[in-house]
């Protein structure tokens, strides 16, 4: 009886799309996950149309840069502004809201989208969450927006070495001794799903149930048995039956270290016939920070390009012509510069121009280097191809050393007949305890809300679905109601209309006209002075036309109040 009751939550846990894609509508806090190629992003790319079409436009992020590079839209690190900031403090959360672009993407936001969240530790997500509190001025989770997290905990854990390499400005702070180095020492891996502000967000589990990668039942179920902790040795002979010392012509390679994918990428570049074009790395400012900075950047310091050449794109560009993990060939190198033209996979042709990355403080540079944002792609790290569903690949796992670093890897291909396996070891066929006992809630919850919605009555959900969408100024759905329930739908846009005046930069600054302004040296002088003079808290934000938060956040600063 045990066995069959546990068969039956398994069963019933599992969500169809369409079902995820309704509760999405109502406007509910959802985390959306499931096994590899079941149709997550397939189905916030839906619940996006869908949005847009009425005229709402949500904020699409993710926790890496390649992430973002497969959903279209920014790093949570970028849009929330919170950077490479490993603590928020009074005063770094003070400077997030002085930042005009940040306030009004965050305020001008009603649904976020946060794809990827395996890799998002729970310190970033709470910083995320204190950021768009702070700027919304409510005490809801998150400020009150929808909240979408997808993504599998069975992938890729949180490491800060990893987010620290998608960001573009580096704060001094990130290389002092205490903070330690972005390159060393032991990283953070405490998933998001134990932060306070998933508690606090209480998100609505759909666990999708469908599968659109995996063609080969056979492999489906070897996939689900490296879930499950339940690897068996047929499961194993079907592995050996893949393997193979080196890669077929054309094959995308995949690697658990950089040495091994640099190895294979020179190799590759020496085999292309006609001329190497190096591009050599520029630097400047303390050479410690320095050196801290070329072992951070993706890109190397001598960059070997010749036409023909398989590379990646190591940053985010402003203009947002390609991100950080956009795939290419080089098709040549203008006349004029020499810099080299990418044709990336989407099938636009790119000009990658030399980018900065630098060290700041107090919007003073302390270091700087400057280098082409590409480097070789023949073969990719494990952690680079998540996400990315390939028709073959040639891997070597005997040197995992991360939970899930096999799994994602051998997920990322459509079938067996496409596994070319050069090596593994144990370590690449284990999931993280932890992950697996938070798998068998989240599957509970899944049931349960699976169950709730089915039996929801068509006219309660429209309803919902009505309210949130105005809720959102979006277009009104037509739908019939009854005059109890036109009621409720005027309330809820009245109560819309309030909330978008209240999120108004332009009404704030009628009552506090220096809101969000950066601070001169003049006005903290100012400030120290008037406060040590005996001037209280609210007298001061009057007088300075400021928010009392941001009066207190400076006080901080200056060491004049805890």
């Amino acid at each position: 009886h045990r066995k069959l009751r546990k068969q039956r939550l398994c069963y019933d846990a599992f969500m169809l799309q369409e079902t995820a894609l309704k509760i999405l509508q109502t406007g509910a806090n959802v985390f959306l996950t499931g096994e590899p190629g079941s149709g997550k992003t397939h189905t916030v790319n839906q619940y996006v149309r869908w949005l847009e079409e009425l005229g709402i436009y949500p904020a699409v992020t993710a926790s890496t840069g390649i992430a973002a590079t497969h959903i279209g839209g920014y790093t949570i690190h970028s849009w929330s502004g919170i950077g490479v900031k490993r603590d928020l403090d009074l005063y770094a959360l003070d400077k997030i809201t002085q930042n005009e672009r940040v306030v009004r993407r965050v305020r001008n936001t009603c649904v976020l989208i946060i794809d990827e969240v395996s890799m998002l530790s729970a310190k970033t997500l709470g910083m995320v969450e204190a950021v768009c509190r702070e700027i919304r001025h409510k005490d809801a989770p998150f400020g009150g927006l929808q909240v979408v997290l997808v993504g599998d905990f069975f992938q890729l854990p949180p490491v800060v070495r990893w987010e620290y390499k998608e960001e573009q400005t580096l704060d001094a702070d990130t290389f002092s001794a205490e903070g330690g180095s972005a390159s060393g020492g032991e990283p953070a891996t405490h998933f998001a799903f134990s932060a306070r502000a998933w508690e606090t967000l209480s998100p609505i589990v759909c666990y999708l149930s469908e599968q659109h990668r995996q063609e080969d039942k056979a492999f489906l179920e070897l996939l689900s048995g490296i879930r499950r902790g339940a690897f068996t040795s047929a499961h194993n002979a079907l592995l050996e039956k893949r393997r193979a010392s080196s890669a077929r012509a054309g094959m995308t390679q995949l690697y658990s270290h950089n040495a091994d994918v640099d190895r294979i990428n020179d190799k590759e570049l020496a085999n292309i016939s006609g001329d190497v074009r190096k591009f050599v790395m520029t630097s400047g400012g303390k050479s410690a920070l320095v050196e801290t900075l070329k072992r951070g950047c993706l890109s190397p310091e001598t960059l070997s390009l010749k036409i023909g050449a398989r590379v990646m794109f190591t940053k985010n560009d402003v203009e947002r012509k390609f991100m950080n993990g956009t795939l290419g060939i080089v098709t040549g190198f203008e006349r004029e510069t020499g810099y080299p033209a990418v044709k990336t996979h989407s099938g636009r042709t790119v000009i990658a121009e030399p980018v900065e990355w630098h060290v700041e403080d107090g919007g003073k540079v302390l270091a700087r280097i400057e280098q082409i944002p590409l480097r070789l792609a023949w073969a990719i790290t494990v952690h680079k191809s998540q996400g990315m569903s390939l028709d073959g690949a040639h891997m070597d796992l005997s040197q995992a050393f991360e939970y899930g670093q096999g799994y994602v890897a051998l997920s990322r291909v459509r079938t067996l007949a496409g596994l070319s396996l050069a090596g593994l070891n144990g370590r690449a066929l284990e999931v993280h305890p932890e992950v697996a006992k938070r798998d068998r809630d989240f599957k509970l919850r899944s049931a349960s809300a699976r169950k709730a919605f089915e039996e929801m009555p068509k006219k309660e959900h429209d309803m919902l679905k009505h309210n949130f969408v105005v809720a959102c100024g979006g277009r009104e759905l037509e739908m019939p109601v009854g005059r109890k329930d036109l009621t409720k739908a005027t309330r809820a846009r009245s109560a819309a209309a309030e909330t978008y005046k209240k999120y108004s930069l332009s009404d704030i600054r009628q009552q506090h006209r220096n809101a969000y302004r950066p601070w001169s040296e003049e006005d903290d002088t100012e400030l120290r002075h008037r406060y040590l003079s005996g001037e209280k808290v609210k007298t001061l934000a009057e007088s300075l036309g400021r928010q009392a938060g941001s009066i207190r956040s400076r006080l901080v600063k200056f060491g004049l109040v805890q």
